[in-house]
């Protein structure tokens, strides 16, 4: 499948885990695709894997002149900006009392804050394209655990700009949002393999998920097959949230 050949894509936090897998998945169906990270080692890596179709730019997410250089770059090669995948995030768990000040505007400005910016860049451009903005929330914007204060305010603020965002660009671009569940990605690393079947337990699927799942979702709702798909959340999640355990 072609479905975004001739089109350019930004993803942010595009170099490991979902964001590589949404890279590569956009690169093989024919985009070029400008990842947006901070992790210059995998962004190298990334760019060295996908055979020509990635490019890496170092940025900050949250930083506004990290987007106009971004910018600079992307419309100075191309002009035009089709998809725009909002992935970058941070996460600083615990409690309130146990978050300093700066924990907590690192996880939001990452996570939220990030798409914003993104956005208020690009959207001359996505436009012009016609194009889509699709962010990866998280199933704890529907769902409360101990220890992420940080992490669910911002990604339940993501989900809600998502929404806002699609009544405000209506009907020129379509801003939806996909909510994982359970990925294994790098964060698992540290993960012990009886953890993580217990927590695929907590599925209907019975596992955890993986990236290129979440990826597949991502292509189909960042191209035209997803055409009358607006203000929309996606679960990626094995049934995560149907599940009460």
């Amino acid at each position: 499948m072609n479905r975004f050949e001739g089109k350019v894509a930004v993803v942010t936090g595009g170099a490991k885990g979902i964001g590589a897998a949404c890279t590569a998945r956009l690169a093989a169906e024919g985009a070029v695709v400008y990842v947006a990270d901070i992790d210059e080692e995998a962004g190298r890596r990334i760019v060295e894997e996908t055979d020509g179709a990635v490019h890496f730019h170092r940025c900050d997410a949250s930083s506004a002149a990290d987007w106009a250089a971004l910018s600079a770059t992307v419309l100075g090669a191309h002009g035009r900006v089709d998809v725009l995948v909002s992935n970058a995030f941070a996460s600083v768990n615990g409690a309130p009392h146990e978050l300093s000040e700066s924990d907590w505007d690192l996880t939001v400005d990452v996570t939220l804050k990030a798409t914003y910016l993104g956005v208020k860049t690009f959207i001359e451009p996505l436009r012009a394209a016609r194009g889509a903005v699709v962010a990866i929330s998280s199933v704890h914007a529907l769902r409360s655990q101990p220890g992420y204060t940080a992490y669910a305010a911002a990604k339940g603020g993501l989900s809600a700009l998502i929404r806002q965002l699609a009544v405000e660009y209506a009907p020129d671009v379509r801003c939806n949002s996909i909510a994982p569940g359970p990925i294994l990605t790098t964060h698992w690393a540290s993960t012990s393999e009886e953890d993580i079947a217990y927590e695929g337990a907590g599925t209907l699927i019975g596992r955890i998920g993986r990236p290129e799942e979440v990826a597949a979702a991502l292509a189909f709702l960042a191209s035209d097959e997803a055409s009358y798909i607006t203000g929309a959340e996606l679960p990626v999640d094995g049934g995560w949230l149907a599940l009460k355990r």
